[in-house]
C-alpha cells in the first residue's frame, strides 16, 4: 500500500512541476515582452547560451549535390543548375477579351535555388510573381512523333509559400508552322497538359489531350479520370514533389506521384468526353405522341364520395370542455408601458411623431394564471377529412416513359489507337496563380523508364534524402515539440508511467502473507499445517461411522463372532478411545475378559 501511495505522490509530484515549467515559460515570455528594452545580465547570457549549445541537435549528415545528367536518349532535359534561363523564351503576348491591365504575360521568372534548400547548388526555375499572366517555354531537342515508343514526361514542383488559387502543369506545345514561343498564350495548340492545380478546396491533377477528329479535323479536349488518392498533401506540405506521366501505345496510361501510381487508365475507355463517339444517337426530329400515357396510376373514374363527407368541416375546433382557470385577469393587458421609461431629451416629436414608452410584460399577470380575453383552446376536430379524392387504380393505357427512337450517328467514328496524337515540339508553363515563389525543376522527357527513373534519383531522389537527413527523429521531435510546449512533458511522464503503476498496482496489491520466519517466532500452525489437521479430523470422523454403521449391522443379523471380531473390536475400542475421552475405570471394564464374548473352536 506504501509504494502505490508513493508512485501516486511522484506522479503527481512530476505533473505539478511540469505545469508550473510551463507557467514560469508563459510568464517568463509576457516578461520580455514588457522588458524588451531591458539589458540581461552577462551570468544569464552566458547560461542561456551554455544551454542553447547543449540543446543543440548534432549536425546533420550532409549530402552533397551532383547536377543530374541523362543516361540514355532524351528529347528534353533541364536541371536550371547553370543559374541562367538559357534556352527558354518569355512570352510577350496579351490574352484576347482581357483588360489591357491584366492581359500581358508580364509575371516574373527566375532561376533560384529553393527557400529552405537542403542541397546547396541545387536552382529550379521559380514564378516568383503573383495574380499576373506567366507564359515561359523551351524547344525540344527534336519534335516528339508518337509510333511505337512509350511517351514519359516527369519533373518537380514544389509550392515554397503553399498554394491558394492556381496552377503548376505543363503543356506539349503542339508541332504546327505557326507555333511561335515569343507569343505563347492559352490559346496556342497544345497537344498534352499534365500537372497538378488547386482552386478552393478543389485539388486537381490534370491529364488532358487533345484528339483530332477523323472526320471534321477538329480538335476535342479529353480529360482522364479523377485519381482516388487524396491529393491535398502534395499541395500543402511545402515539399518538392516529382510528378511523371506515362503513355503508352498500347493506349494504356499511368500517373505517378512520387514514383507511386496515383491514376491509371486506358485512352478508350477512361476519358470525358469518350474518344469515340456512340454508333447510335436519339432522333432529334422524333417526337412524343399526343396519345402517349406515361402515367402508372389513375384515379379511379367509378370512385363515388360517401354521403357523409364533410369537406367543410374545419381541421381545428375550440374544445367544448375546456374552463376557465379560477383568477385569470380579463381587464388586464398581457402588456404595459414601462412606468420607468423616460422620454429621450433629443426626440423631436415633429420629426420622429408622438413619443410611446417601450412595452414591457404586466406585472399583475406574473403570479395570475393569464390576462387577456380568455378564449377556448384549439383542439383536433375528429370528424375533419378534408377533401375528397378519388383513390389511385393502376393504368390499364400506361405505355411507359417515352423515349425517342435510336438513329445511326452520322457524326460516327472509330479511332482505335488515340495514343498517336498530335506530335509536339516545345514544352511550355502558361499559369496564373494568387501565390508566388513556384518552384520547378528537373523536366525531362524520353521513352525509356529507367531514364526516367535514373534522373529522378539523380534530382528528386537527392532531396529527397536531404530532407529526410535533415529532419529529427521521432524522439528529437517529442523534444522539440516539449520545448515549445512544456504541458506535453506531463504527457508523455503519464503515457511511460501509467502502464508502469497499473502493472506494480496489479502484481503488489495482493493480500500479505505472514513469512515462515514469522510462525517460528510465534509457534503458531503455519495455514498448510492448520489446513492437513483438518482434513484428517474430517476423513477420521467419517471413517468412525462407517465403521459404527458396520458393527450395528453385524448385531442385528445375529453373527458370531470369531478371532477376527475380537481383534476388530479391540481395534474400534481404540479408534473410541481417540474418538472419544474415557476415564481410566472405563477403559479397564472394557478390556476386562468378563466383558470379551466367548470363542469358539
Amino acid at each position: 500500500m506504501e509504494l502505490k501511495w508513493l508512485l501516486c505522490v511522484t506522479l503527481l509530484a512530476l505533473g505539478i512541476l511540469a505545469v508550473q515549467a510551463h507557467d514560469m515559460d508563459e510568464d517568463n515570455d509576457a516578461d520580455d515582452v514588457v522588458d524588451i528594452e531591458d539589458d540581461l545580465d552577462d551570468g544569464i547570457e552566458e547560461v542561456e547560451e551554455s544551454k542553447s549549445e547543449t540543446s543543440s541537435p548534432p549536425p546533420a549528415p550532409k549530402v552533397t549535390y551532383r547536377p543530374p545528367v541523362p543516361t540514355g536518349e532524351v528529347y528534353f532535359a533541364e536541371s536550371f543548375d547553370k543559374g541562367t534561363l538559357d534556352g527558354w523564351i518569355l512570352s510577350r503576348a496579351k490574352k484576347d477579351d482581357t483588360d489591357d491591365e491584366i492581359a500581358k504575360y508580364d509575371g516574373k521568372w527566375e532561376v533560384q535555388d529553393m527557400k529552405e534548400t537542403k542541397l546547396p547548388g541545387d536552382k529550379g526555375l521559380v514564378m516568383v510573381t503573383r495574380a499576373k499572366h506567366h507564359a515561359i517555354s523551351s524547344k525540344l531537342s527534336k519534335p516528339f512523333v508518337f509510333d511505337t515508343k512509350p511517351l514519359i514526361i516527369q519533373y518537380e514542383v514544389n509550392f515554397q509559400n503553399g498554394i491558394e488559387c492556381g496552377g503548376a502543369y505543363v503543356k506539349l506545345l503542339s508541332k504546327t508552322p505557326e507555333l511561335n514561343l515569343d507569343q505563347f498564350h492559352d490559346k496556342t495548340p497544345y497537344t498534352i497538359m499534365f500537372g497538378p492545380d488547386k482552386c478552393g478546396e478543389d485539388y486537381k491533377l490534370h491529364f488532358i489531350f487533345r484528339h483530332k477528329n477523323p472526320k471534321t479535323g477538329k480538335y476535342e479536349e479529353k480529360h482522364a479520370k479523377r485519381p482516388d488518392a487524396d491529393l491535398k498533401t502534395y499541395f500543402t506540405d511545402k515539399k518538392t514533389h516529382l510528378y511523371t506521366l506515362v503513355l503508352n501505345p498500347d493506349n494504356s496510361f499511368e500517373i505517378l506521384v512520387d514514383q507511386t501510381v496515383v491514376n491509371s487508365g486506358n485512352l478508350l475507355n477512361d476519358m470525358s468526353p469518350p474518344v469515340n463517339p456512340p454508333r447510335e444517337i436519339e432522333d432529334p426530329n422524333d417526337q412524343k405522341p399526343e396519345d402517349w400515357d406515361e402515367r402508372p396510376k389513375i384515379p379511379d373514374p367509378d370512385a363515388v364520395k360517401p354521403d357523409d363527407w364533410d369537406e367543410d368541416a374545419p381541421a381545428k375546433i375550440a374544445d367544448e370542455n375546456a374552463v376557465k382557470p379560477e383568477g385569470w385577469l380579463d381587464d388586464e393587458p398581457e402588456y404595459v408601458a414601462d412606468p420607468d421609461a423616460e422620454k429621450p431629451e433629443d426626440w423631436d416629436e415633429d420629426m420622429d411623431g408622438e413619443w410611446e414608452a417601450p412595452q414591457i410584460a404586466n406585472p399583475k399577470c406574473e403570479t395570475a394564471p393569464g390576462c387577456g380575453t380568455w378564449q377556448r383552446p384549439m383542439i383536433d376536430n375528429p370528424n375533419y377529412k378534408g377533401k375528397w379524392k378519388p383513390p389511385m387504380i393502376d393504368n390499364v393505357n400506361y405505355q411507359g416513359i417515352w423515349k425517342p427512337r435510336k438513329i445511326p450517328n452520322p457524326d460516327f467514328f472509330e479511332d482505335l489507337e488515340p495514343f498517336k496524337m498530335t506530335p509536339f515540339s516545345a514544352v511550355g508553363l502558361e499559369l496564373w496563380s494568387m501565390t508566388s515563389d513556384i518552384f520547378f525543376d528537373n523536366f525531362i522527357i524520353c521513352t525509356e523508364r529507367a531514364v526516367a527513373d535514373d534522373w529522378a534519383s539523380d534530382g528528386w531522389g537527392l532531396k529527397k534524402a536531404a530532407d529526410g537527413a535533415a529532419e529529427p527523429g521521432v524522439v528529437g521531435q517529442m523534444m522539440a515539440a516539449a520545448e515549445e510546449r512544456p504541458w506535453l512533458w506531463v504527457v508523455y511522464i503519464l503515457t511511460v508511467a501509467l502502464p508502469v503503476f497499473l502493472v506494480v498496482l496489479f502484481c503488489c496489491s495482493g493480500k500479505k502473507q505472514p513469512s515462515a520466519a514469522e510462525y517460528k517466532k510465534t509457534d503458531a500452525p503455519q495455514p498448510d499445517v492448520m489446513d492437513d489437521e483438518k482434513e484428517e479430523e474430517k476423513d477420521k470422523g467419517e471413517k468412525e461411522e462407517e465403521e459404527e454403521e458396520e458393527d450395528a449391522n453385524e448385531e442385528k443379523l445375529g453373527s458370531d463372532a470369531d478371532l477376527g471380531s475380537a481383534s476388530q473390536e479391540e481395534e474400534e475400542e481404540e479408534e473410541e478411545e481417540d474418538r472419544k475421552p474415557a476415564s481410566e475405570e472405563e477403559e479397564t471394564v472394557n478390556r476386562s475378559p468378563r466383558n470379551r464374548k466367548p470363542r469358539k473352536d
